[in-house]
């Protein structure tokens, strides 16, 4: 990855994680929010792999723990673990693949609400395990629509150089 794809990475999560915490933190759609930096870590981990993607995460989760003056370091584990796995997914299977991002997405959107209910739960901090689990169904659906938008997005302005970067797969040994 080069200086300016970094840039525009951290550009393009920080963008994300100030519209999360400002604008749609507070647009409540059957019970759920719709997960813009989520859904845009996702598109750059699958991108750019499991380092760029862990690193985007724990940026990206820093800053929605400043703004929301939540607890420091709660979000950014766990979107350093989705990031990183998410990422993980990309380098060992096709990029190219149409349905990556959409399973990426439903997978980790789930995976992410469970992941912050067991931190709380850890924590010893109030966490509201009924509403995750009942808001949990139109959280996919709303983060399903926007995968295709944003990927398109993070697709366009984080281009591979060449061919064979995107084509690119991890090979396994044994």
């Amino acid at each position: 990855m080069t200086l300016g794809d970094g840039l525009k990475a951290a550009a393009l999560l920080f963008v994300a994680a100030v519209a999360q915490v400002s604008i749609f933190a507070q647009a409540h759609v059957f019970g759920a929010v719709p997960d813009v930096l989520l859904v845009t870590l996702v598109a750059l981990s699958l991108l750019r792999g499991s380092l760029v993607g862990a690193v985007g995460g724990f940026f990206a989760g820093l800053i929605v723990d400043t703004a929301s003056l939540g607890t420091l370091g709660l979000t950014s584990l766990v979107l350093t673990l989705s990031g990183y796995w998410i990422g993980r997914y990309g380098e060992t299977t096709g990029r190219d693949r149409a349905h990556a991002p959409f399973l990426s997405v439903a997978v980790v959107t789930v995976l992410y609400q469970i992941g912050l209910l067991v931190v709380h739960f850890v924590l010893g901090e109030s966490a509201p395990g009924g509403a995750v689990m009942r808001s949990l169904i139109p959280a996919v659906v709303l983060n399903l629509i926007l995968t295709a938008p944003i990927y398109g997005v993070v697709r366009r302005l984080l281009r591979p150089t060449n061919r064979d970067e995107l084509t690119a797969e991890v090979q396994l040994l044994g």
